[in-house]
């Protein structure tokens, strides 16, 4: 598995969505201009290899915003959603700094995750939706 980005991945993101009921959506909403989230791709390379039952998404909020909900407030970067690709209530939503070791924790916890606030965007929504490119 790799990351996937919804500007040019559409199909390849609608095929990972379907093959992978029980798998996790991981997304990680960032910014191109962000040098922390730079970090991140390489890392989230290596974590979809490691979790290849799971879809990792690189949602550039810059570009996709608008099509995730009005409300959409992301103050820190690079936020990660951890939601069941099967859908249901997020396992994980907030700021997680490029440290691999943390983000790969809470996916090997699985659903054993905190809860998170009521506040994460509709992204699997929207990848279904396949309204993206």
């Amino acid at each position: 598995m790799t990351v996937l980005y919804p500007g040019r991945d559409a199909a390849a993101i609608a095929s990972a969505l379907s093959a992978r009921p029980h798998g996790r959506l991981v997304a990680c909403l960032c910014a191109a201009w962000c040098r922390t989230c730079d970090e991140y791709v390489t890392a989230l390379e290596t974590l979809s290899a490691r979790y290849p039952q799971d879809c990792f998404v690189w949602i550039d909020i810059e570009t996709h915003a608008d099509r995730l909900g009005e409300d959409l407030d992301i103050e820190n970067f690079p936020t990660v959603l951890i939601q069941p690709v099967g859908g249901g209530a997020p396992l994980f939503y907030g700021t997680l700094l490029p440290h691999m070791e943390l983000l790969d924790r809470l996916l090997k916890a699985g659903n054993a995750m905190p809860a998170p606030p009521a506040d994460a965007p509709e992204v699997l929504d929207w990848l279904h939706s396949g309204a993206y490119p």
